[in-house]
């Protein structure tokens, strides 16, 4: 059931690139392609140091804190676009055992969102690539908010779009800002170290293929 006795929703909250999906290697493509663009060629351990970072932080690391807001945007769009035609061109698969889990949790009755640091048009694309848009139902992304994880505001907003309180929100991320963002909304969560080696979570495992379908109900059944 989705709720309990007392009538309450619960809920899960996915993070998606690199929780949801392997999105890595398109990034890495897209950002490479567009710095060499820029005449600023980027090292993969460049990369690496700054994957996960909204696009202002990421753009300002490359060119210094005095780039203007329209050469954010500029560069930025160009980069989202290139790794949306990567995605739309060669497709992307959901990591393993995510899709049992979704599945599992849509026939047990519980919320599922995206809360997402990523732009809109990346979550609908790789919703739609998918098709997996009808599993969720709220999908928040990085327009949404104002501020980044690790503030909890992406996932409070998701819980507020699906109409469950913090304390009965489990959520599914791969990174630590995403899992300390988790901490400060109040949620239980789920850290999957498939981009980091260590994580800070209420559950912490290597994939969610190894993850027990009622996990999440444990989670909250252990809130006291």
């Amino acid at each position: 059931m989705s709720e309990r006795a007392d009538g309450a929703p619960r809920a899960v909250l996915w993070d998606m690139d690199g929780t949801l999906i392997d999105s890595m290697e398109y990034h890495y493509l897209a950002w490479v392609e567009t710095m060499a663009e820029e005449g600023r060629p980027l090292t993969r351990e460049q990369f690496l140091a700054s994957f996960g970072q909204r696009n202002d932080v990421v753009l300002r690391g490359f060119f210094g804190p005095d780039l203007p807001d329209r050469e954010v945007e500029r560069i930025a769009d160009a980069k989202e676009a290139r790794y949306r035609a990567l995605v739309r061109g060669r497709g992307i698969e959901l990591l393993p055992g995510v899709r049992r889990l979704l599945d599992h949790l849509g026939r047990d009755g519980w919320r599922q969102a995206i809360a997402s640091s990523a732009p809109r048009a990346n979550v609908t694309t790789v919703l739609e690539v998918l098709g997996i848009g009808g599993l969720f139902q709220a999908a928040i992304a990085g327009e949404d908010v104002h501020r980044g994880k690790p503030d909890p505001e992406v996932f409070l907003l998701a819980a507020a779009k699906l109409g469950a309180a913090p304390r009965r929100c489990v959520v599914v991320e791969d990174a630590p800002y995403g899992t300390e963002a988790a901490r400060r909304a109040g949620m239980k969560s789920i850290g999957v170290c498939s981009s980091h080696g260590s994580l800070e979570a209420d559950c912490v495992l290597a994939s969610l293929a190894d993850l027990p379908e009622d996990q999440f109900a444990r989670l909250l059944e252990s809130d006291p």
